[in-house]
């Protein structure tokens, strides 16, 4: 699937604002292989570094805006507030995100498999927007960077080693961002646990 995103966004880069709007579009529905898909590009030369780094950028943090603003309006839904409000998991969420919700906030856009929830949970416990942005914004800018900058230097160094076989570089690199995820996970989960 990766390559056939790459392929499929390669084939129309000459078009600046059509890998822009595919590569936002792609980090609703996986913002790692997005990410992934933007540095092989990029690796390629089939994409300003610049464009890819702000196509996945906005991506991200409008994904993350709808995952609060889902959260917000399900405060409408009666039975799911009192579902969630009686719920001891929670009321253990709302004292965490409460007690440093910028911090939390900050961290959870490093945790894998806490972002829906976390940032849903925000939204449904109405903690402020703007809040919520900020930490959006800063965690995201500097995810986006880190593991942006990751992937190109892996893709650039798995070209030159690869170079025949092309269709290894997204691979290599979907590899090094997984494993990337499994080590931060598990270092914050532990620090924060």
């Amino acid at each position: 699937m990766l390559v056939e995103w790459q392929t499929w966004i390669g084939a129309h880069a000459d078009s600046v604002g059509f890998v822009f709007v595919g590569l936002l579009l792609l980090t609703y529905l996986l913002e790692d292989v997005a990410i992934v898909c933007a540095a092989t590009l990029a690796t390629q030369g089939l994409v300003n570094i610049p464009v890819a780094l702000i196509a996945i950028f906005v991506g991200i943090v409008t994904g993350d805006m709808a995952l609060y603003v889902l959260g917000r309006y399900g405060r409408r839904l009666r039975g799911l507030r009192y579902k969630t409000l009686t719920s001891r998991y929670f009321k253990y969420t709302r004292k965490k995100l409460v007690q440093r919700p910028f911090l939390n906030l900050f961290l959870i856009r490093f945790i894998p498999g806490l972002r829906t929830i976390g940032f849903t949970l925000s939204g449904f416990m109405a903690l402020s927007p703007w809040l919520f942005l900020a930490a959006a914004l800063v965690a995201t800018s500097i995810w986006s960077v880190l593991i942006f900058t990751l992937l190109y230097y892996v893709g650039v160094a798995a070209s030159e080693v690869f170079h025949e076989i092309k269709w290894l570089v997204p691979v290599i690199a979907l590899s090094v961002l997984l494993f990337a995820n499994l080590v931060l996970s598990k270092l914050l989960k532990r620090r924060y646990a």
